[in-house]
Order: C-alpha cells, then sequence, then structure tokens
C-alpha cells in the first residue's frame, strides 16, 4: 500500500511537474507576445527576410513612395500572400493589429476582412520596409484597400501616425444607405454632426458649406499652415460646450488607434492650438438629403481629418508638430 502510494505521488509530481513547465512556457510566450509592439515585430520581420525578399519589399528612407497615402492601393505590385511565408504573414497580422486600440481592433479588422475579402482577404494587402528597422530611422507601411497604415517608431519627427494615414468601409455595397448599416466609422459621421446640432443659426451658415475638397491622394491632406480663412467654423467663434465638444469628437476619431498614437496626435492638435482649428460641414453630398452631414471636415494649420460619407465612407488623417515660428 505504501508502495503503490509512493509510486502514484511519484507519477502525480512528474505530470504536476511538466504541467507547470509547460505553463511556463506559455506564460512566458503570452508575457513575451504582449510586450511585443508593432515596431519590435517590423524588426522581427526584417530578421526573417531573405535576400530576395528584401530585394522586393525593402527600400531607402528617402523613396517618395514611404509618405504617400491613397484610398486603394499596392505599395508594392507583390501582395504579401506571393512573396512572404505563412510565419511572416502572421507577423504582418500583429504588427497591423498592434496598430489598433483593443477597444476598437475588432472593427477594423471586420471593415479590412469585409473589404478585401474579393481579393483574397488579408493575404492581398502588401507591404514595404523603408530604411533599416531596428535603427533610428525605419518605416513599415501597409496597404490595400481602404487601408494605409504606417509604423515608424516615430522616426519620422514630429509626426503623428509616421504620416499620413487613410481608412474607410463599404459595409454593404459600394452605395450606402443614408444611415449606413454596418459601417465601423460610421459613428465618428454622427459624432460629427452633434457638433452641428449644438450650433446656432448663425454658426450653421460660417459651417454648412457647398462642396468639399477633392480626393486625391496626398493632396487631400497637404497642410496649410494658416491658422485662420480655412473652410468653415473657426473654433474661435464656438462657446466654450462646444469646443469640449469638439474635443471629445476629435477624442472619437482617436480611438481606434493604439494609446500613444492617439496621445501624439493630440499633442500635436493642441500645440497648433485649438481655437485655430476650423470645422466643415458639406450639403451637396448629404446622402438621402436627410440633414445628416455625411461630408464633414477638421482643419487646422497643422492637422486634417477628412470625413468623405458619400457613396461609402472614406477617411483621411494627417497630424503634424506645429511648425515653429
Amino acid at each position: 500500500m505504501n508502495t503503490l502510494h509512493s509510486s502514484l505521488s511519484r507519477r502525480e509530481m512528474i505530470t504536476r511537474g511538466a504541467q507547470a513547465v509547460a505553463a511556463g512556457f506559455l506564460g512566458s510566450a503570452l508575457a513575451e507576445s504582449k510586450a511585443a509592439t508593432s515596431e519590435t515585430l517590423v524588426q522581427q520581420l526584417y530578421g526573417s527576410m531573405d535576400a530576395a525578399q528584401r530585394k522586393t519589399l525593402c527600400f531607402g528612407w528617402s523613396d517618395p513612395r514611404r509618405l504617400k497615402v491613397d484610398n486603394n492601393w499596392h505599395i508594392t505590385p507583390q501582395k504579401i500572400r506571393d512573396v512572404l511565408k505563412a510565419g511572416q504573414q502572421e507577423l504582418v497580422r500583429e504588427i497591423f493589429d498592434k496598430l489598433h486600440s483593443d477597444e476598437y481592433k475588432s472593427e477594423v479588422w471586420r471593415q479590412f476582412d469585409q473589404d478585401n475579402k474579393g481579393d483574397g482577404g488579408f493575404g492581398s494587402a502588401s507591404i514595404a520596409l523603408f530604411g533599416e528597422p531596428g535603427t533610428s530611422q525605419f518605416e513599415f507601411v501597409l496597404t490595400g484597400r481602404h487601408c494605409t497604415r504606417r509604423c515608424d517608431g516615430d522616426s519620422e519627427k514630429g509626426v503623428a501616425f509616421g504620416g499620413p494615414i487613410f481608412y474607410g468601409h463599404a459595409a454593404q455595397g459600394f452605395n450606402e444607405k443614408p444611415d449606413h448599416p454596418g459601417n465601423a466609422y460610421w459613428y465618428q459621421a454622427k459624432r460629427a454632426n452633434e457638433v452641428f446640432q449644438a450650433l446656432d443659426s448663425k454658426q450653421r451658415e460660417a459651417a454648412l458649406l457647398a462642396e468639399s475638397r477633392d480626393e486625391d491622394g496626398n493632396e487631400t491632406v497637404k497642410l496649410t499652415g494658416k491658422t485662420s480663412g480655412l473652410e468653415g467654423l473657426r473654433l474661435s467663434e464656438m462657446s466654450a460646450d462646444q469646443k469640449d465638444l469638439v474635443k471629445k469628437v476629435i477624442a472619437d476619431l482617436l480611438k481606434p488607434f493604439r494609446q500613444s498614437e492617439a496621445e501624439e496626435s493630440m499633442k500635436y492638435i493642441e500645440a497648433g492650438g485649438f481655437d485655430n482649428l476650423h470645422m466643415a460641414f458639406y450639403k451637396n453630398q448629404d446622402v438621402g438629403k436627410d440633414g445628416v452631414w455625411d461630408v464633414w471636415q477638421i482643419e487646422g494649420p497643422n492637422m486634417i481629418w477628412f470625413f468623405r460619407g458619400d457613396p461609402h465612407v472614406h477617411c483621411w488623417a494627417h497630424i503634424r508638430a506645429p511648425k515653429a515660428a
């Protein structure tokens, strides 16, 4: 009896020891994954590339594609499914995933999967690396339909998101209904329209314009440096409560993105002068003619956030530190 008990105890000890070791490895892997950032994962991706992959996907820092932005494009002709191994594609997934907040990343993925489904999903995206990851100057860019995202570890000094970005969604066909059902980003327009509703008649007259800017790649997000004379109602003409509402709307625009990017963006916007911001709404692209403005923008000397909800959502953003006087 004592021998059997002793034998069982040894087996139990061996089993429990193995479980503890496995749990330790798993816990370590999970901790490492959680601690990883998009930047460290870019370094890992770069280190895994062979010479042929680097020739196809890696370019000099001064390459003009590094800061290009558009609504539907491929930064390189090769799609990641054709040039990266399965494990490398998973690294790209994780890099993209960690560029977004825990609160909104599931919606970001839903949008990306829906919009790129016809072309084969995530594998249809394209990437490029500029400079050398792991040094003080590098940038990773991922593009596809309704997507331009960047990761640069602040290599591009004084620029939020590493440069201009684009996001969008066509949730239920190319031409969406007035309430944009299922659109991952329509909540942003609903919040912006709360600002319009809070304006008095004189303010609305200044804020509501006929036609918006054109969509033309980097020209769409070109910054003027101007503190006055921009389109729409200047925030200096708003009450304290109205300004506070605009600030909350901007915070909601930033919610899909990782906290560090949101904080950097808000820091630059405030440094440019909150009263210098202008907010405009455009009546000629009112889907359904319901008075809920589908196209609007917030612009200042060093930022532009242009939301076009006709016929589906396109959103362009560019935020920099203000230029020294």
